[in-house]
């Protein structure tokens, strides 16, 4: 057998090796065997391999190893670089085991506290994999064959593979993988087709011959991305694993998960199996994105995308490396090379689509609650948040609105003047949403309710093996669910909103339990034996089943099996949700989903599920929103105050605080808990959170511009510090705080008891938002004063933000005169935009109905710049120019060459108002 190699790529190779031959052929024999397998650690081999064999020599002087002689090609493998040969978790792995792979097998005892450490069972360096057999040129690339010899271990082990390598653009790789003879399951989502190969890639691809192996750099460093030759690429039906090296330890993405943003590559290992479970640590969680990100030294950004939906985990070990298990469908790679992060998220965009614009009332403030109890008490709320003039654009209901938990009914008692309700919020510029899930009650008298009955009738369930609808246990009791991934059911849901629209005119939608969850295990009958639901290798999932919670594996859907589809159905809801609310209202939709799934971000937001009142889901709701930024869903926020559980004041107002920077900005409360509306506080702490949001509100035009950009090319809205500071290591583990855009940033306070808070301010002139007053940062954590009335915001030097006066509603803010504020550079220029449209029209971008507005300063001259006009731009004024960091005091301001009346503070600010000037017109102002 052979050792595992990589090509040498520094020198000439032979023609095959640089795959420039016109037709197939084999690979040359001298192809792939020139260097070490693990690239660029000759001495750290040379010095592990002295060891073992002085080892391997004192043990056997010493009686050898218990059973038998532990050969030395093991004893080579360096800690960090064991691959998991034995990852199954319900199993004791013994040595007999191991060695009955074919594996190494050293004990090592995980560090103390630790629940993983170094694999025992793993992989020598010469255990037998795939052989590159030929490889041949295509149009966008090449197609190789792959041929394994000798069987691995878990069972209909694929023989021949089929390689296909498209170099689609010159920032964007495509590798595909799959069975050469026969068909596969492969995820049914829309991606770009290249036309032609790229002309100038950035990025380089070799191979290993024997055994196969792909080793991608980047051309600029060098840097090796991907080196697939340490570990054997396995492909058998139901168990599909490749490893790689990675070039640093700085690693992002991969959810659903709760923990820090950075991932710790302490043989840890990542579940991506959608799973209806309260956010915890280490669990697999509501969404499945197999994407991940990461930070190479010196600053540059890949990004790598398994476009796969079947049950899969991702091994993280120190080497660092990552190992993707998965046990169906294809490998379907895509690598992005940035070469910055920014750039990264929006070519992965461009592969499963950019977001959707939302309308404007969707970026207001959101009130809901489970346990409401009647319309009259939702009414009740949303008229005192009025009565204290509180900023509301939203009130939504959880399904104790339904009569009996059921799907499109009213509680014919509790509920009957939502009707009523549903038209004052419309009155008051304000809009209405309601919970709805994908299990519909079954257990109905025939022919009294519509939704399973007809849903029956059309065949639209999903089915057990035996072909009758199967049945699971949520909310309403026995119900069966909604098969979406059948044209037919977007019909029949879209029939049953209409239905209920005309009782009820709800504006937006929000889709729960779409994991789906299911209070039992796989259905009322359990589920049938077979490999579908007890698969010869299960992913580390909550629950040690695939059922857990959730249906059978083996329940048949339109499109494949639920095996295939699983981590699909929050995504396949989402669509025909999104899609209905656009027949039913004829304007941009709001759809929130808990399950999602890459692409996702086409029509709905996510919120981060059923956190707890507790200081530490606060602090993990930045992650999460960042790692949802990453995923290309930037309408995100998590319940703010918490979910479950009684909160504080203190807690609820500091999470008022944070919550006003979610993208997405909803208060939701579960039954049997005290009320956590602004309302019920003291009148500190419901000043503290009205200010807060009024502070929101004034910044919805930057918001909603952020988003537009977001709509456009794939820019992420809620951002990390390290996008926009790469190269300064410092920010690449902050998660305490986050940007808006490139040039707000936002600095919380995460911890109960102070009037402080400690937050890192990046090199550069940072100003106050509230006041203008600078700081100066050589990049360093800064001690900041953090009152319980305060939260901490700095706008970026060389920025321009656009704000409004605000009001209680996004509709009343629009109308209000528009403030500019102007965060000079140390050079004096600045720079910024504004995105204006009507709010909520369908496609206002593609159609042209829409303003677009750049400005710029540069030499003490402000200028605005229509770039694009529409009507409603007309209708609304700039009224102020706040412009912080003018150093010396001006002796007169001009706008339009006439003079004007302004102020001028000793922090550096200087104003200038009732300017009344038409979005619609550009002008300049000079000061002098």
């Amino acid at each position: 057998m052979k050792s595992y190699q990589k090509l040498r790529t520094a020198g000439p190779q032979p023609a095959a090796c640089r795959v420039e031959e016109e037709g197939a052929s084999p690979m040359p024999a001298g192809c792939g065997k020139l260097a070490p397998w693990w690239v660029g650690s000759g001495l750290l081999v040379a010095a592990v391999l002295l060891s073992a064999i002085t080892v391997w020599v004192l043990r056997q002087v010493s009686g050898g190893w218990p059973g038998a002689a532990l050969p030395p090609k093991c004893l080579l493998v360096p800690e960090s670089h064991r691959f998991d040969c034995y990852p199954e978790r319900q199993v004791v792995v013994t040595q007999e085991l191991c060695e009955s792979r074919g594996c190494c097998f050293i004990e090592t005892p995980p560090p103390a506290g630790a629940k993983r450490g170094v694999p025992w069972c793993f992989y020598p360096p010469d255990f037998p994999s795939y052989t590159l057999e030929s490889l041949n040129q295509t149009a966008l690339g090449m197609v190789g064959l792959l041929v394994r010899r000798e069987k691995a271990y878990y069972p209909r082990d694929i023989e021949r593979l089929r390689l296909d390598v498209e170099f689609e653009t010159d920032t964007r790789l495509h590798i595909k993988i799959t069975d050469a003879a026969n068909p596969r399951y492969e995820v049914p989502l829309e991606v770009p087709r290249a036309m032609k190969r790229a002309e100038n890639p950035i990025y380089s691809l070799d191979f290993s011959r024997d055994p196969f192996g792909l080793l991608l750099r980047r051309r600029a460093t060098g840097t090796v991305l991907l080196n697939t030759t340490m570990a054997p690429l396995i492909f058998a039906d139901q168990f599909l694993q490749i490893a790689t090296l990675l070039p640093s330890r700085f690693l992002y993405g991969l959810g659903e998960h709760r923990g820090p943003l950075l991932h710790s590559l302490d043989w840890s290992t990542l579940t991506l199996w959608a799973r209806d479970v309260s956010p915890t640590e280490s669990f697999n969680l509501y969404g499945a994105h197999p994407f991940y990100l990461l930070m190479e030294e010196g600053g540059d950004a890949h990004g790598v995308f398994l476009l796969n939906s079947n049950a899969m985990e991702v091994a993280l070990q120190p080497a660092p490396a990552l190992t993707w298990r998965t046990i169906g469908g294809v490998l379907d790679f895509y690598i992005f090379l940035g070469p910055d992060p920014n750039m990264v998220i929006q070519q992965y965009q461009q592969v499963i689509g950019f977001p959707a614009m939302p309308p404007l009332w969707a970026l207001g403030f959101h009130l809901c609650r489970w346990g409401y109890g009647s319309s009259n008490e939702t009414w009740q709320t949303a008229r005192a948040m009025r009565n204290y003039q509180i900023p509301q654009d939203a009130q939504w209901n959880d399904i104790d609105y339904m009569d009996g938990y059921r799907d499109f009914t009213v509680d014919p008692q509790k509920f009957a003047s939502l009707p009523s309700l549903v038209e004052d919020l419309h009155k008051h510029g304000q809009r209405y949403v309601m919970i709805l899930d994908p299990g519909i009650s079954s257990t109905n008298p025939h022919g009294s309710y519509w939704p399973f009955d007809e849903g029956l009738r059309r065949g639209l369930f999903l089915n057990t093996t035996q072909g009758q609808p199967l049945i699971g246990q949520v909310w309403p009791g026995f119900t069966a669910f909604a098969d979406f991934s059948n044209p037919d059911t977007q019909q029949w849901w879209l029939e049953n909103l209409q239905r209920f629209h005309a009782h009820v005119p709800f504006d937006g939608l929000w889709i729960d339990m779409n994991e789906p969850s299911n209070f039992m295990d796989g259905s009322e009958d359990g589920c049938p034996p077979g490999e579908l639901d007890s698969p010869p290798y299960t992913p580390a999932v909550l629950g040690d089943s695939l059922s857990a919670k959730t249906v059978c594996a083996s329940a048949k859907q339109k499109a494949s099996v639920h095996y295939n589809l699983h981590n699909l159905y929050g995504l396949m809801e989402a669509k025909a949700t999104a899609s209905a609310l656009i027949q039913i209202r004829g304007k941009r939709p709001l759809v929130i989903s808990r399950s999602t799934f890459p692409s996702q971000g086409q029509y709905s937001g996510h919120w981060l599920g059923d956190n707890r009142s507790q200081w530490k889901d606060m602090y993990y709701s930045i992650p999460g929103l960042l790692s949802f930024s990453l995923f290309g869903i930037p309408l995100v926020g998590a319940d703010i105050c918490g979910f479950s559980g009684s909160t504080s004041e203190e807690l609820c107002t500091r999470w008022m605080q944070l919550g006003a920077f979610y993208p997405f900005a909803r208060n939701h409360n579960t039954q049997n808990e005290k009320a956590q509306d602004p309302t019920v506080f003291s009148p500190a702490a419901r000043t503290a959170m009205k200010d807060v949001l009024l502070t929101r509100y004034s910044l919805l035009p930057f918001l909603y511009t952020l988003f537009h950009r977001a709509h456009l090319q794939g820019d992420t809205v809620a951002r990390p510090l390290f996008f926009e500071f790469p190269r300064d290591v410092a920010t690449l583990g902050l998660d305490r705080q986050f940007l808006w855009g490139r040039s707000l940033l936002v600095t919380p306070v995460l911890e109960p008891g102070v009037d402080s808070v400690m937050g890192y301010i990046p090199r550069g002139v940072w100003y106050d938002f509230y006041t203008g007053s600078s700081v100066n940062s050589s990049g360093e954590m800064l001690k900041m004063s953090a009152p319980l009335e305060h939260l901490n915001l700095h706008v970026r030097e060389g920025a321009i933000l656009p704000t409004q006066k605000p009001e209680t509603t996004s509709e009343a803010t629009r109308r209000n005169p528009l403030r500019l504020i102007v965060a000079l550079s140390q050079s004096g220029t600045a720079w910024g935009d504004l995105f204006w449209d009507d709010g909520e029209s369908l496609g206002t971008f593609e159609r042209g109905s829409y303003s677009y507005l750049v400005f710029n300063v540069t030499q003490n001259i402000f200028t605005s710049t229509v770039l694009h006009a529409s009507a409603e731009a007309t209708e609304v004024t700039i009224g102020t120019l706040s412009i912080f960091g003018v150093q010396e005091p001006p002796s007169k301001v001009l706008l339009n060459g006439q003079e004007k009346p302004f102020s001028y503070l000793g922090n550096q600010v200087l104003t200038v108002s009732d300017l009344g000037l038409s979005l619609s017109q550009g002008f300049t102002l000079r000061w002098l």
